[in-house]
């Protein structure tokens, strides 16, 4: 069983940064994708980021210049980095892997961004 904890969100100013950091543990053999999807207040989830195990990335259009992902392999960590931020990208933002042709999610860190 693989486990995913997310870190990074809170409280910023609109025009701000923030850092979201997710680290995969126990069962981590052959992950292959993983990102970060968002969820406004009564919204479906959606993609913000994805990356490969090679490095390709999907970013999605509201938040590409602004926001951008990476990934430790050997620390099994996807990074959310986020600048510019505005209070439309409030929300919850959840981490997401592939393994196994499976999902996981995490659990969710809230980003609130204040006007």
């Amino acid at each position: 069983q693989v486990q995913l904890v997310e870190s990074g969100g809170g409280l910023v100013q609109a025009g701000g940064s923030l850092r979201l950091s997710c680290a995969a543990s126990g069962n981590t053999f052959s992950i292959r994708r993983m990102g970060w999807y968002y969820q406004a207040p009564g919204k479906q989830r959606d993609l913000v980021a994805v990356i490969s195990r090679g490095g390709s990335t999907n970013v999605t259009d509201s938040v590409k210049g602004r926001f951008t992902i990476s990934r430790d392999h050997a620390e099994n960590t996807v990074y959310l980095q986020m600048n510019s931020l505005k209070p439309e990208d409030t929300g919850l933002y959840y981490c997401y892997l592939e393994q196994g042709g499976w999902p996981h999610w995490g659990q969710g860190t809230q980003v609130t961004v204040s006007s």
